[in-house]
């Protein structure tokens, strides 16, 4: 049986070591785009069509510059390569990568699609509703999406914990659809440890950039003052500091997933030396 606090330890041994050469990629590819990021949604108050499409195109450009990022340390917490060469390896397996992601979004697509289509269905206008328009629904609507999004949520957090270490498996075996398959062999027997993992990261980290956006936002506020609408002084220094708390807890994922991928491959290693035996 893999034991998550032991892959924790060795997660936290890993970074603890390697530090000086996750630092600079963690700067590259989490901090600066997401810094940026951070200012966006006042950018685009009042902006026009063109700079909304100028931002949102900036947006796809850092999500693929942090898959880069996370591709590099997946690597160096492999084992297999170094700081210099991690690089490498990131950009080669770069288009692999970037299609399996892909297609689980995808696949995340079509199960949520029922739910617009219950609202087209029901005569609900789709565009007031991205618009940010209020939009009074029935009980019946309402709570049969309710129930549909409860289940469609528990079933994507079973998908994600099945399809958990496909990127370590597409950065070391050099695969790419196929690793979705063998991500799912691996993870045969873990998933609800893995589910558990997820969802107490997933609190952790949104309680941490919570507290920081909302003490420093305010503190910023006060001291540099936040008149008027748009990107100020302490939305820029708001956004910094969520960037960093963000970017500590960016690197842990491909490092965990790296270290859980090892994991697996020897406990499934074992089970087939048992077998042989």
């Amino acid at each position: 049986m893999v034991k998550m606090g032991t892959v924790w330890d060795r997660t936290a041994e890993f970074l603890g070591d390697n530090i000086a050469a996750v630092v600079p990629i963690a700067l590259l590819a989490f901090f600066v785009p997401a810094s940026i990021e951070g200012n966006f949604e006042a950018a685009m108050t009042g902006a026009g069509t063109g700079f909304k499409a100028l931002l949102y195109t900036l947006q796809f450009v850092f999500a693929l510059i942090s898959l880069w990022g996370s591709l590099a340390i997946t690597a160096m917490a492999l084992d297999i390569a170094s700081e210099r060469s991690a690089a490498n390896i990131a950009t080669r397996r770069f288009l692999p990568a970037l299609v399996v992601s892909v297609v689980m979004f995808a696949a995340a697509c079509v199960l949520l699609l029922p739910i617009p289509a219950l609202l087209l269905a029901n005569g609900y206008d789709m565009n007031a509703m991205a618009r940010g328009e209020s939009v009074e629904m029935s009980m019946q609507v309402a709570g049969t999406i309710v129930v549909y999004a409860l289940v469609a949520l528990a079933l994507l957090l079973w998908l994600v914990a099945r399809l958990i270490v496909a990127t370590p498996v597409v950065v070391r075996e050099n695969r790419m659809l196929s690793a979705l398959g063998e991500s799912w062999s691996l993870t045969r027997g873990a998933a609800l440890r893995i589910v558990g993992v997820i969802l107490l990261f997933a609190i952790v980290s949104w309680v941490a950039g919570l507290a920081a956006k909302t003490v420093f936002g305010s503190i910023f506020a006060l001291v540099a003052g936040n008149d008027g609408e748009g990107v100020t002084l302490a939305t820029v220094m708001t956004s910094i500091v969520v960037a960093a708390v963000q970017s500590a807890f960016m690197v842990i994922p491909p490092a965990f997933t790296a270290k859980l991928y090892l994991a697996l491959t020897a406990r499934q290693g074992f089970r087939h030396g048992e077998v042989a035996a």
